[in-house]
């Protein structure tokens, strides 16, 4: 009978995160430097306490006009934030797989 000889095991990668976990991080980090409650935030921008819950717990995928008026609610822009997020980004995306960073993507249906 053959001898059965285990595969040497590469580690998974690490997947990158999603744009609305470090977007709902962000949003919570703005909000809870200003010491604010979730009501009060959401009040401002004109959402529901439990939307502005599942924004920051990246359970929601915004409109681009949800996310500025919560900006504007922390006081900030959409483009500072979006820079902001996208900051967040970079480090994951320079340890990326070449095949990642040179724009080769796999979508699950």
């Amino acid at each position: 009978m053959a001898e059965i000889i285990p595969l040497p095991s590469t580690p998974a990668p690490t997947p990158e995160p999603l744009w609305r976990d470090l977007l709902g991080r962000r949003l919570r980090s703005l909000r809870q430097e200003r010491g604010e409650r979730l009501f009060d935030t959401a009040r401002r921008a004109g959402v529901s306490p439990q939307y502005l819950s599942e924004i920051e717990r990246g359970l929601k995928e915004p409109s681009s006009e949800m996310i500025a008026a919560v900006a504007g609610a922390l006081g900030t822009t959409l483009l500072d934030l979006t820079a902001a997020v996208a900051d967040d980004l970079r480090p994951t995306a320079a340890s990326a797989p070449a095949s990642v960073r040179s724009g080769a993507f796999a979508l699950a249906a």
